[in-house]
């Protein structure tokens, strides 16, 4: 596995009959979605905050750092094919290929 932080476009839609991202382009090169391997939602690590009392609340700034991860099957015409981690940052608003499986 390789590890990026690279941002990229991603365009939503249909993928085995759900909402989900379709295609990226990722250092200017289209990849289209063939299959959603897994997805899930992290959080921010909010138990590390210092001097965390009380708890933090629904409106803490640490949920915020919450993000949405997609591990997609893709492929790049007909050679290429690889299965990446695009991950959706809700407090920016922004996409990110995080990680490449090899």
């Amino acid at each position: 596995m390789r590890r990026y932080d690279d941002p990229v476009d991603v365009r939503r839609g249909m993928v085995q009959g759900a909402e989900a991202p379709a295609q990226f382009v990722w250092r200017d090169r289209l990849w289209v979605v063939c299959e959603v391997v897994a997805h899930w939602v992290e959080t921010g690590s909010w138990w590390e905050r210092a001097g965390a009392d009380p708890p933090p609340g629904p409106d803490d700034a640490d949920l915020l750092a919450e993000r949405e991860v997609w591990r997609v099957d893709a492929a790049r015409g007909r050679a290429n094919r690889g299965v990446f981690d695009l991950t959706f940052h809700w407090a920016a608003g922004q996409w990110q290929l995080t990680r490449a499986l090899d």
